[in-house]
């Protein structure tokens, strides 16, 4: 009786073991094989596209636009928003711009740009994290005074510039094929994912997003996480912004439109990547370069803007209902 028992208990075992869910593997890794189909897709169709200058291309573009993105994840992650990110960069390309126009060094130039950063987030963490004020409509307001600081400084124009000083030397340096600000923004992004997934700073954030009442019940300075992380939004555009004055060789006070839809687009469509529902920086960081590689292979194929920005705009759909579908689901089976 007793040799029999234990096979039993094995047989019932193992046919309760959890089957395979395909919906869920799908949901968790579909934005890293959409990531490399579409990468096998322009490679095929244009064999440029997988031409080692372009993938250099990319893989700077990318570098500047995951940095402007890191800051702005964890606070959609934490339940709130800023959309102030863009105009940051932007006001940061025309301080820079129109100091070292007018015979400023870049390092003293890009410090202001970095203050200035520093400032804009500092003022959102005080109104929405301090005086809990409503954060889409402050980060609407701190980034519209941003952008019209940006174009008054160019007077509504951009500005260019003959040399790029150290900054530029940084942006063009290659570590063989490979940028190094790719290399560098990698390595924040490593960082940040120990931190976010191997600290209890990130269980914070998450929480926060939950139950942002009960947080502060447990004791967490959930105000001053929260300030923290809009500083933190507004230093990396910031730099963000330095890195694009570089690249661009001028100022742009514009610029922030184009980033507005990426951003978003890359955290919320990030967001069902590992974490179902859950914006993260390796999400993210994919996101980021989804957009690049479909921006380098658009234009190789001959799309108009049009096309780019109506792909663009059914991908942030996308990334929202995923999301808020995936929370909803999550929090019924609690």
């Amino acid at each position: 009786m007793s040799a029999v028992m234990p096979t039993t208990t094995a047989t019932g075992s193992a046919s309760r073991s959890p089957a395979f869910d395909a919906r869920r593997f799908l949901v968790r890794f579909g934005l890293f094989i959409l990531l490399a189909a579409l990468v096998v897709a322009f490679s095929w169709l244009r064999p440029s596209f997988a031409s080692a200058a372009n993938a250099n291309d990319i893989l700077r573009s990318a570098s500047i636009s995951a940095l402007m993105f890191l800051g702005l994840t964890w606070i959609i992650a934490a339940g709130e928003i800023d959309v102030s990110f863009m105009s940051v960069a932007a006001l940061a390309t025309m301080i820079v711009a129109g100091l070292v126009a007018a015979g400023v060094g870049w390092p003293l130039a890009s410090l202001a740009a970095l203050i200035a950063g520093l400032v804009v987030g500092c003022l959102n963490g005080l109104l929405v994290a301090v005086m809990r004020l409503p954060a889409l409509v402050i980060t609407i307001a701190t980034g519209g005074l941003a952008g019209s600081i940006a174009a008054a400084i160019g007077k509504g124009t951009s500005i260019s510039l003959r040399t790029t000083g150290f900054v530029g030397e940084i942006v063009a340096a290659d570590l063989g094929l490979v940028p190094l600000i790719a290399l560098g923004v990698a390595l924040l992004y490593g960082a940040a994912y120990l931190l976010q997934d191997r600290t209890t700073f990130g269980h914070y954030i998450y929480a926060m997003e939950q139950n942002r009442n009960a947080v502060v019940e447990a004791g967490v300075p959930a105000e001053r996480l929260l300030f923290l992380l809009y500083i933190l939004s507004g230093v990396l555009s910031a730099l963000a912004g330095i890195l694009l004055t570089a690249d661009l060789s001028s100022g742009q006070p514009y610029i922030g439109s184009s980033y507005f839809i990426d951003g978003l687009t890359a955290v919320l469509l990030g967001g069902m990547a590992l974490k179902m529902g859950k914006p993260n920086v390796v999400g993210t960081l994919t996101g980021v370069l989804l957009l690049a590689v479909l921006l380098s292979g658009a234009a190789l194929l001959g799309w108009t803007d049009s096309q780019r920005q109506i792909v663009r705009a059914a991908l942030l759909i996308a990334g929202v209902a995923l999301v808020v579908w995936t929370r909803r689901k999550t929090r019924a089976h609690l």
